[in-house]
């Protein structure tokens, strides 16, 4: 873990009124629960502890994790289990593939733990998954959250000559708090990544989301959106940081909505098409409300 602190006194415990998350009643949830059990599908809904996982599962729809439940980085803000991953199941593209026809849905996102113990970090994976998921049927908007592939080309390259329709990539943080946010990860490695994603495939949209309230300033944060511009990325999520437990980064701040509204607008005037923000948006939520700048 980096050295950089932040503040213990700074932490807020109760969270405000305004983060609520609605407990499941409909039966859409539990049928997509049992579907993702039946297809043995990992998803980042629950292994990260995402707020939304009641709404979007009670709507069908689910963010898909491959490549395992095991990531090999410890990241000071995520839930998912750092551990020696298990090696991939060669017919998981087939079973997401599966999962997206029973599901029925119009656009998927796929996205996966880090795999450093791998050569190429897991794109080919990845490409599998969406030409799985594109031999099932052509029309489907699909989106990747990618890690890093420690920055390698040739696993980029893997990835987007798949030809998925949205590229994203999380920033996460401002640059200051990376060394303590993202463990393993570079601020500036993940903006080349980006940029890089537009050069080769200027067709296809990139996308990236930063928290806050990890203890960020206004400054930082019109920074990071400045790079995110110059990287060339087009769709950006903004959220509230949420501590899955003791044992990750404090919250700092919890940020008001209509605060998240003001740096939505100020995104929106810098360029970015489309632009997500409030303290429960995630980097897949309501992500099929991006197809109309993709289609």
């Amino acid at each position: 873990m980096s050295s950089i602190k932040i503040d213990p006194s700074l932490h807020l415990e109760k969270k405000p009124d305004w983060i609520k998350v609605r407990l499941p009643s409909n039966p859409v949830f539990f049928s997509t629960k049992d579907l993702i059990s039946d297809l043995r599908l990992h998803t980042v809904c629950e292994s990260a502890q995402c707020p939304n996982r009641w709404e979007c599962w009670s709507g069908g729809t689910a963010t898909f994790m491959i490549a395992g439940d095991r990531c090999t980085r410890a990241c000071g803000f995520c839930a998912v289990d750092t551990a020696k991953p298990f090696p991939l199941e060669q017919d998981e593209p087939q079973r997401v593939a599966e999962g997206v026809k029973r599901l029925g849905l119009k656009h998927v996102v796929i996205t996966a733990v880090a795999r450093d113990d791998m050569p190429d970090g897991g794109a080919d994976h990845f490409g599998k998954t969406i030409e799985a998921i594109r031999a099932l049927d052509p029309k489907i908007v699909i989106e990747v959250l990618v890690p890093d592939f420690n920055g390698k080309d040739d696993s980029l390259k893997r990835v987007l000559d798949a030809g998925p329709d949205v590229f994203n990539h999380n920033l996460e943080t401002v640059e200051r708090l990376t060394p303590l946010v993202r463990s393993r990860a570079k601020y500036q490695l993940s903006l080349d990544f980006l940029k890089r994603a537009g050069e080769l495939r200027p067709d296809i949209k990139t996308k990236s989301g930063i928290m806050l309230g990890l203890g960020e300033q206004e400054n930082e944060l019109f920074q990071s959106l400045d790079d995110l511009r110059e990287a060339g990325v087009s769709i950006l999520t903004l959220g509230q940081y949420l501590r899955p437990t003791p044992n990750h980064l404090p919250v700092v701040e919890y940020i008001r909505p209509e605060t998240f509204e003001l740096y939505g607008t100020i995104a929106r005037n810098k360029g970015f098409e489309f632009v997500a923000s409030g303290p429960l948006v995630r980097s897949s939520y309501h992500a099929a409300d991006f197809n109309p700048i993709v289609r």
